[in-house]
């Protein structure tokens, strides 16, 4: 079971690097470029962004990285 979380571990770590490396900055895109004017033309389409959708990415690894290192706290002791 140790080593299965372990794995599992790795893997939500890994892919929580390359989604955040994938991930734009703030700044960047037209929205940053023209400074607010822009953003509220475009902002009503931001849920279907690729972005948007890797925020979500970003958030689900980050609390299964939370799940596996409070399981992997536990068998440990």
């Amino acid at each position: 079971m140790n080593i299965v979380i372990n794995i599992l571990h790795i893997i939500v770590s890994v892919s929580i690097i390359a989604i955040v490396l994938l991930q734009s900055g703030r700044s960047a895109g037209i929205s940053g470029a023209i400074a607010g004017g822009a953003e509220t033309f475009f902002g009503k389409h931001k849920g279907r962004t690729i972005d948007a959708k890797l925020g979500k990415y970003t958030s689900v690894a980050a609390i299964l990285f939370l799940f596996t290192s409070i399981i992997l706290t536990l068998l440990l002791k």
